[in-house]
């Protein structure tokens, strides 16, 4: 009988331990449900403020120390970088929406010009090419029905187009926006992180936060910086060759050279834009500047930037770009190389023996 108060003593530690555990765990349910619509746009954050930490620490120093003005002034400096190509884009493709449409709406009402005469000497198909176009030209009710379908689907494109835009804008501003925050409050974050992995992995926490930092950093820098430098030396290029859209087609640049391989569908195309007007001195330049000079720097700006950081293989990056597009959509093309990047080196890092990783860098991370 003895016993009794201290086994419903126990009895009640143990109910109030499930309780406060259950009530941790909604909480934590909570807020990934309230979060989950910004988590990658949070998560970029995060990684821009980690790799653009030492400029920040640079810019600070020279201002005297004064952390909100430094972050004000590395915000809109990464404002510039990320989110204007995209609202240049996004402006760019609004007007050419509407030329389209009115050209397409003086189409309707007017028909399609008349065949041209080679339409008639085309092997197998030529007469009947012929009569088909004759017949939408003289009958512009047929015509309009023939195209309606295709007007339909081209305006559903053109919508999902528009959302997908509006939302990589909204993402990037959003990114953009916490980037300050972080960058306030970046010091206090390293040191919770490095208490947190202190008490779960040791003294090893040093090195993981160091390879992490290295490879962010290498990623950033060798993919999204090799690219901002394509896209300005690309409409350097296209202003000097007389290309109309210059800083678009620019800003173009920027983002296909996120992909692999994407940058010369825009100087190719420009170059032939240009060659069809006649204009072909200018593109044996535009072909010759982008396959030197834009295409040229990557292949030289990239592996060096990322080499002083990081080893990552290219499948790597492409598979992170591919997956991150599906997975994050137009911020998962930033966010998906870094996040496998990581991952890889980590992989290769856990691989190694034990002296070697612990031998490498102690020096304390930065943000």
């Amino acid at each position: 009988m003895q016993r009794e108060p201290g086994r419903a003593a126990g009895f009640g530690r143990r109910i109030e331990t499930i309780a406060a555990l259950t009530a941790a765990a909604l909480l934590a349910v909570g807020c990934v449900v309230v979060l989950r619509p910004f988590f990658s746009a949070l998560l970029w954050a995060m990684i821009l403020t980690y790799s653009t930490w030492p400029a920040y620490a640079w810019l600070e120093a020279r201002l005297r120390h004064r952390p909100s003005l430094a972050a004000v002034v590395m915000t809109l400096l990464l404002a510039l970088a990320f989110v204007l190509p995209l609202v240049l884009v996004a402006a760019t493709l609004a007007d050419a929406v509407t030329l389209a449409a009115d050209g397409l709406r003086r189409l309707l009402e007017r028909g399609p010009p008349p065949p041209p005469g080679w339409v008639a000497g085309l092997p197998g198909v030529g007469p009947e090419l012929l009569d088909f176009w004759q017949g939408l030209a003289s009958d512009t009710a047929r015509f309009a029905e023939f195209v309606r379908p295709y007007l339909l689907g081209a305006r559903t494109h053109a919508l999902g187009l528009a959302l997908a835009i509006g939302r990589a804008v909204l993402e990037l501003s959003l990114s953009v926006f916490a980037v300050f925050f972080f960058y306030r409050g970046g010091m206090e974050v390293v040191d919770r992180i490095r208490f947190i992995g202190q008490r779960v992995v040791g003294e090893r926490v040093h090195h993981l936060l160091s390879v992490t930092s290295s490879t962010t950093r290498g990623v950033v820098y060798g993919t999204v910086g090799s690219s901002l430098v394509q896209g300005a030396l690309a409409a350097l290029g296209f202003w000097i060759a007389g290309v109309p859209g210059a800083l678009f087609l620019g800003s173009l640049t920027f983002l296909f050279g996120l992909v692999p391989g994407g940058p010369p569908l825009i100087w190719i195309a420009a170059a032939l834009w240009l060659a069809a007007t006649g204009q072909v001195g200018w593109a044996l330049f535009t072909a010759l500047w982008g396959l030197l000079v834009v295409s040229g720097i990557k292949s030289v700006l990239k592996p060096y930037l990322i080499s002083r950081e990081s080893r990552t293989p290219v499948l790597v990056v492409f598979l992170g770009v591919a997956g991150g597009a599906a997975a994050f959509g137009f911020i998962g093309i930033f966010l998906g190389p870094t996040l496998l990047s990581v991952a890889y080196a980590l992989l290769l890092d856990w691989g190694r023996a034990p002296e070697a990783s612990v031998a490498g860098d102690r020096s304390r991370p930065q943000v």
